[in-house]
């Protein structure tokens, strides 16, 4: 073989070599740079971290991008809270977060290679849980570290001392702002949030109560903190004997012109309208929306709720009281649809038997008018106003035996009423609604049968 071939091929065979260990080597850093990304891209930068004081535990949420592995350890001597984030950066200064009413007396933020570490210094032991939480709207991934007191203060209830004395009881009035905490509720233009509006509207009405003799006031919460749909009715009912419960909302549509103040009660034959269903379901998922570990069972004893409702008649009486708060509501807002009807569906934080229970949307915050109204005092106080009205006027209808108000008619001070009767309405109906005898209706409405006119006024006669 020519010298020259010799040199020819011994390079070509190394360049075939070289080659095959360049694709070795290609390889190799293509794995090498393959599980590089991989890290790089399994990692998540955490920007947005938030914490809720409630009662009873303090809530400290992570938003996410993705699941994330994590562990939680409880130290004592001093007692400490030990978050470890695997795989993530926190990008949110946690000092910038208000422990005001917290036990957290100081938060520090440490990394180790692709773990983060969060310490919460304690100034009183607690109970920790934590929960990842799947995405639900308005949020995506997050996780939830609850805190639970040792020893949880009192709800505060912002609930009107009354002296202990023989005579008459006040009725008591539970007021529920809707959402609160994790649960924004509906986001109107400029970001303005449901949770924000109805609590206010309900510390109003609480001070308006407050000041009116005969009815009582309770704040289901007071803060800007979740209470579960179950809760809520126990806190009404058990912790504090409620006889009314109205749970305040603000409406919200994809159409930013839909408007309207309406007023919903529980349903035993399915909901009234779609738009009634619709709302049942958004209000039902605000446990998911918020975290809550145990959801409540949708259907779990509803059919014998809904009969003890019927049996102890709040929920026909429930019907009489939304239909003395839309029509004060009408006189000076507008009524979704124009609907001076309360419309029914399966509310879950309804589903309370001892309790005569509405829910009240007090307008459309989806709707940029409406929105901008609904965050004024002026008509904050307006409302607040329709709902004491409508209260009051369903209790002088309605006096509950033993009550200030049963008291009042019986010594003459009760209104007398009168009511315009309604399509669809009877005579035994209105005697039922407003507790008198049909034979008393008759008498002082002159009234020879039981034959009504629509538009035809009636005076209600006291007892």
């Amino acid at each position: 073989m020519h010298a020259d071939s010799q040199h020819s091929d011994f390079w070509n065979a190394a360049s075939v070599a070289g080659g095959r260990l360049g694709v070795r080597l290609s390889s190799a850093l293509l794995g090498l740079l393959s599980l590089c990304w991989f890290e790089f891209a399994s990692a998540q930068t955490i920007d947005s971290v938030r914490l809720h004081r409630a009662p009873d535990h303090t809530r400290i949420v992570f938003d996410l991008k993705g699941p994330l592995e994590h562990k939680v350890d409880r130290l004592s001597g001093p007692d400490r809270i030990v978050i470890d984030l695997s795989g993530a950066e926190l990008g949110f200064d946690m000092n910038s977060l208000s422990l005001a009413r917290s036990p957290i007396n100081g938060i520090r933020v440490g990394k180790h290679e692709a773990m983060t570490r969060v310490v919460l210094d304690m100034n009183d032991a607690v109970r920790p849980r934590t929960n990842l939480l799947k995405p639900i709207e308005p949020h995506g991934w997050r996780l939830v570290v609850d805190l639970f007191d040792s020893d949880p203060e009192p709800v505060r209830s912002m609930e009107k001392v009354v002296e202990q004395q023989a005579g008459p009881r006040p009725m008591i009035v539970a007021l529920d702002p809707g959402h609160g905490g994790e649960d924004p509720g509906a986001i109107g233009p400029g970001g303005v949030q449901e949770k924000k509006v109805v609590l206010e509207i309900a510390r109003r009405i609480y001070r308006l109560m407050d000041a009116e003799p005969g009815i009582q006031p309770v704040l289901v919460r007071d803060g800007d903190y979740y209470v579960p749909l179950a809760e809520r009715r126990r806190i009404a009912a058990e912790q504090h004997g409620a006889d009314v419960f109205i749970s305040i909302h603000a409406d919200a549509f994809t159409d930013p012109r839909a408007n309207g103040a309406s007023v919903f009660s529980l349903s035993n034959r399915g909901a009234t309208s779609a738009r009634a269903a619709y709302l049942a379901r958004m209000a039902n998922d605000s446990d998911r929306v918020a975290g809550v570990y145990e959801e409540e069972k949708d259907n779990s004893g509803l059919m014998g709720v809904l009969a003890d409702m019927t049996l102890s008649g709040s929920m026909s009486h429930s019907l009489y009281l939304g239909k003395e708060m839309i029509e004060e509501m009408g006189s000076f807002t507008r009524l979704h649809g124009n609907r001076r009807q309360v419309e029914q569906a399966n509310f879950a934080v309804l589903r309370e038997p001892s309790m005569v229970s509405v829910l009240v949307e007090t307008g459309f915050i989806s709707n940029p008018e409406e929105a901008r109204k609904l965050q004024t005092a002026e008509h904050q106080d307006k409302i607040a106003r329709a709902v004491l009205n409508g209260v009051r006027r369903y209790f002088e209808h309605h006096p509950a035996p033993g009550s200030w108000f049963a008291e009042q008619r019986r010594n003459g001070g009760g209104t007398v009423a009168s009511h315009r009767i309604q399509p669809g309405e009877t005579l035994s109906a209105i005697a039922r609604r407003y507790s008198v005898s049909e034979s008393a209706l008759r008498e002082a409405n002159s009234l020879r049968g039981d034959l009504i006119r629509v538009g035809q006024e009636l005076r209600i006669p006291g007892s």
